[in-house]
């Protein structure tokens, strides 16, 4: 396929729920930036063909990935950076200089969201490809009291050890007992049964982030705000991801002043 158009777009599987090209929309006209950001299905089986077709294509500017291709992603880029390689896994896709660039932008995006608060004691829940990106966003602010509760009692010790951690996991319904915690799983968003897991030994200067972005808030969060705990949920880390994406996409850093203005209607 080829288009007079510049594009780019964001790739996966299911993909309609994606709140990605609004996003990015909304940045091409507040820049009038004469481009487009489209959604696209893409399933693993497609994911040669599709890299194939777009490399041929002069209007393809790259492409977001969500899941289940990250770790794809990762392994058909020439060049992948040095976040990708370290998280495992890429969300963006870009051509420089005849090379696919395999990127993380959500190690950044957490990074950015995190960086106020007080970090001396985190728990994060998970033991996947998102706890990856949260524990190297961590270690790149000098975190120190992080800890992982997992199902997967091997795979998260495993994280400890390449994360080096102070501790090893504890079983994934343990007591939050940190000021911080970070739900790096699929728990909680809309079709997917909700975390249960009891916040009341928090302090009361605690903070919960939820990566979840639909549906919002999520049920861990409303049980957060009800104990007074700042939270931040996933459509804070979809739209600061976004925004690493676009500048290396559309070679324009994305206009943040107009950020309430985007919330109001993601939100509505």
């Amino acid at each position: 396929m080829t288009s007079a158009v510049p594009y780019a777009e964001v790739i996966g599987d299911p993909i309609v729920q994606s709140k990605s090209p609004a996003i990015h929309r909304f940045w091409l006209d507040v820049l009038e930036i004469k481009a487009d950001y489209r959604a696209t299905r893409v399933t693993r089986a497609d994911f040669k063909a599709y890299l194939a077709n777009r490399r041929a294509d002069p209007a393809w500017r790259g492409c977001n990935v969500t899941m289940p291709l990250k770790l794809d992603a990762l392994f058909a880029a020439d060049d992948p950076t040095d976040r990708a390689t370290a998280t495992g896994a890429a969300n963006l896709l870009t051509l420089r200089d005849g090379k696919l660039v395999a990127a993380n932008t959500d190690v950044g995006a957490v990074r950015n969201l995190l960086a106020p608060l007080a970090l001396d004691s985190v728990i994060v829940l998970g033991n996947g490809g998102a706890a990856r990106a949260i524990l190297l966003a961590l270690k790149l602010l000098g975190s120190v009291g992080v800890r992982l509760q997992a199902r997967d009692m091997a795979e998260a010790t495993s994280l400890c050890v390449e994360f080096g951690l102070g501790e090893g996991p504890r079983p994934f319904n343990s007591p939050i007992d940190s000021r911080g915690l970070i739900n790096a799983t699929p728990l909680g968003m809309a079709g997917i049964a909700p975390i249960h897991i009891d916040l009341s030994t928090m302090p009361a200067d605690g903070w919960v982030l939820d990566l979840v972005s639909a549906p919002l808030p999520t049920p861990l969060l409303s049980a957060a705000a009800a104990r007074g705990l700042t939270t931040i949920d996933g459509l804070c880390v979809l739209v600061e991801q976004a925004a690493g994406s676009f500048e290396l996409l559309f070679g324009q850093k994305p206009p943040r002043d107009r950020d309430a203005l985007l919330f109001a209607m993601l939100r509505a």
